[in-house]
């Protein structure tokens, strides 16, 4: 079963021999969507779409920052280049600038080679195959250390995450519980209120309408459809937790709805109890939201 990966984590792996030093380090912190940067020598730019699609092996959101330092020790691996033709025309300028302002030119080869480009060095050729043989383990495991990181972590949001909607499963049961006594309270409040109102104006009562139209004001109150798509909103996020794997999406749509039903469960109260426990509803809710931004 894949496990819950939280989007931030560091992963670092080397490998060093006699002819060569590797070292890959990864980072990452949350995003909507996958964003890889990889930052590495020229010499591995031909690997760049290998990489991309190794590590998209391993990770699926989050903003990635991947680190390639090579360190080559063998001899060959560097050559110096002379640039004629351009050391020629820094020479040809500077002779001119000295006839057309009498000034002398003690320009020699040592100052010459220190101008921009006339000496460079290059890497020597590489045999891409066996170069990609030398990166591609490092990668692996540094990525595989990386996920192994945001595994734990993602452990530990899990816990919490599911602390947290025992604590609003707690808040719905007690609503639930407290509701039918408050919409009995309330439809026999505005019972009486209507009936009074109707006698100080003179007029007769007629018990049917008085009745229908008490009980449609009295829903209005009544939060049990709120309570029941907020317990099937808590379930299903209880079972992509624990099936686990890149769930983050879901999950935040999911804590968008429970948001929304415990909104609408805020404005209905109109009971001290119920308002108190809605207002914690809404506080465990909103920590939901924010923890559920940290995971894949």
């Amino acid at each position: 079963m894949p496990e819950i990966r939280s989007m931030t984590g560091f992963g670092r792996a080397e490998t060093v021999t006699d002819d060569y030093r590797i070292l890959v380090e990864m980072k990452s912190v949350n995003h909507r969507y996958l964003d890889l940067s990889i930052k590495m020598p020229r010499r591995f730019n031909c690997f760049e779409a290998r990489l991309r699609q190794l590590l998209k092996e391993y990770i699926e959101r989050g903003k990635t920052d991947v680190y390639i330092t090579f360190d080559d020790y063998t001899e060959g691996s560097r050559r110096l280049i002379y640039n004629h033709s351009l050391a020629g025309e820094y020479l040809a300028h500077l002779r001119q600038m000295e006839q057309d302002f009498g000034i002398s030119n003690d320009i020699n080869a040592s100052v010459l080679a220190r101008f921009p480009d006339v000496l460079v060095t290059e890497e020597g050729s590489d045999d891409e195959e066996k170069l990609w043989e030398l990166l591609e383990p490092v990668v692996r495991q540094a990525v595989q250390n990386f996920t192994n990181e945001r595994e734990r972590e993602g452990a530990n949001l899990k816990k919490d995450l599911l602390g947290k909607l025992s604590l609003i499963q707690d808040c719905v049961e007690q609503i639930i519980a407290f509701s039918p006594s408050v919409v009995e309270e309330y439809r026999t409040r505005l019972y009486n209120k209507v009936r009074e109102t109707l006698s100080d104006a003179g007029l007769t009562a007629d018990e049917g309408r008085i009745v229908t139209e008490v009980t449609i004001y009295a829903d209005k109150v009544c939060t049990d459809e709120e309570m029941v798509r907020l317990q099937s909103h808590t379930a299903a996020m209880q079972k992509k937790l624990q099936k686990g794997g890149s769930c983050g999406r879901e999950l935040d749509f999911i804590a968008q709805e429970m948001n929304r039903e415990a909104n609408t469960t805020l404005s209905k109260a109109n009971n001290l109890q119920i308002a108190d426990t809605a207002i914690a509803l809404k506080t465990a809710i909103e920590k939901v939201r924010e923890q559920v931004q940290n995971i894949e």
